[in-house]
């Protein structure tokens, strides 16, 4: 069966709150958006499980302080409980006055598990 339209804004919504709880620090919540299992791949670390990802989450604003994480041109398609997300990505930096840090691609995995939309595997690439 096709991915609903509530299905479609869940996977939204797990975007977002991805976007909102990393640029906070918010390890436990980023966690959250993925499976037990999950994986984030990015060229800079692949980061698997949950405490893996709780840990990463937690540092990463003293990585990149006042990040903000902007996605757009969302492209989702699936089927039953397992779905296919790809958005292009802009992290900002507004310390010190707003500026671009990076531009790329998330391609992600995606499995409804009790009812709730999670990341099985994110992976990031990066433009240039």
């Amino acid at each position: 069966m096709a991915l609903s339209s509530d299905d479609r804004q869940a996977i939204l919504e797990l975007a977002a709150r991805y976007n909102h709880a990393i640029d906070s620090g918010n390890g436990a919540a980023w966690a959250a958006t993925f499976t037990d299992d999950g994986v984030f791949d990015s060229p800079q670390a692949v980061v698997e499980g949950n405490e893996a990802l709780i840990g990463f989450a937690a540092a990463f604003p003293t990585q990149v302080p006042g990040a903000r994480h902007w996605t757009n041109n969302h492209v989702i398609d699936g089927d039953g409980d397992a779905a296919t997300h790809t958005c292009y990505l802009n992290l900002m930096s507004v310390e010190g006055g707003a500026k671009i840090v990076i531009t790329g691609i998330y391609n992600d995995e995606l499995a409804k598990k009790d009812g709730a939309w999670r990341f099985t595997r994110r992976k990031v690439s990066v433009d240039g």
